[in-house]
């Protein structure tokens, strides 16, 4: 007889383990730190630890640039042809419309910023890669007559890694004249036009309306130039300085005039239009008015 009784170990009942849900976290691009998306997105997108600036959709450009977050949009109602029947060119459009909600990769119209009232145009890199076929080169166009008319401040957001939309052929290429040819009317007139570059702006669109703003702005660590540095570095085989087609890179080189965070791109905006003079409460008909009776 043994006088010790045997007994059962403890059941030890087991959690189930809790699933995180998918895009609740984030790694920095750059540190790869891991970034609770909520945390991110109260930065404006901007990494906490090493100031990455993730990319953001247009309308959040909307939101962080136009006082309340509003902008009264002209050409919504334009819709992109097929002029060239390229191949499966029209679904294309429609999964781009589809996930994001937007009929072009542009969107384009009236708001205030800092009070100033002006023409806001942004591009939108998740339609297409913010490529320039003709509906955007033209919308692009049309914002900068509208400003010429109306002779408000032009602002303009690209991010346009696309370039110009192969879809469309020629139609896309002649899109850099059009709305370069319309900044040329713009300057005549005396009325400043701000860019701001975000990650990344690459081929047509930076060899033509991205790269001709009085003042050029752009976003820390922006992918900004022509052809990409892979193609240029195997075009002349030979390796490339660090920072290549950054914007600190171009800010050196003379090619912008200033690099700044999303979160003082808006106030900085502003003060550049105080700099030029511009009326902060005087609607276009009024200040037309003051000039006829000066």
């Amino acid at each position: 007889m043994s006088w010790f009784r045997r007994t059962r170990p403890p059941r030890v009942r087991r959690q189930k383990k809790k699933e995180i849900p998918d895009g609740l976290w984030l790694k920095c691009d750059k540190c790869g730190e891991i970034i609770y998306r909520k945390e991110l997105l109260q930065n404006l997108s901007i990494c906490t630890k090493c100031g990455f600036h993730f990319r953001i959709n247009s309308r959040q450009y909307v939101e962080i640039l136009l006082d309340d977050g509003a902008i009264e949009e002209i050409d919504a109602d334009l819709a992109t042809t097929d002029p060239l029947g390229f191949p499966d060119y029209r679904a294309k459009l429609r999964e781009a419309q589809t996930r994001t909600g937007l009929r072009e990769g542009i969107t384009s119209g009236r708001g205030r910023i800092g009070g100033h009232p002006v023409v806001f145009a942004v591009t939108d890199f998740e339609f297409m890669g913010g490529s320039m076929g003709s509906l955007v080169g033209e919308k692009v166009a049309r914002a900068i007559r509208l400003a010429t008319q109306e002779r408000l401040p032009l602002i303009i957001v690209t991010a346009s890694g696309g370039g110009m939309r192969m879809q469309e052929g020629i139609l896309s290429l002649m899109q850099m004249a059009e709305p370069s040819a319309a900044l040329g009317d713009l300057g005549r007139s005396r009325i400043p036009y701000i860019v701001v570059l975000t990650d990344p702006t690459m081929a047509g669109v930076m060899a033509s309306f991205a790269s001709l703003g009085d003042v050029i702005l752009a976003e820390p660590g922006a992918l900004l130039g022509f052809a990409g540095p892979r193609v240029i570095q195997q075009t002349i085989g030979e390796e490339l300085p660090p920072g290549f087609q950054r914007s600190e890179f171009l800010l050196e080189h003379g090619m912008i005039d200033k690099v700044v965070s999303r979160k003082e791109l808006k106030a900085t905006i502003a003060n550049i239009l105080d700099f030029f003079g511009i009326d902060r409460r005087a609607e276009p008909h009024e200040r037309d008015e003051l000039r006829a009776t000066e």
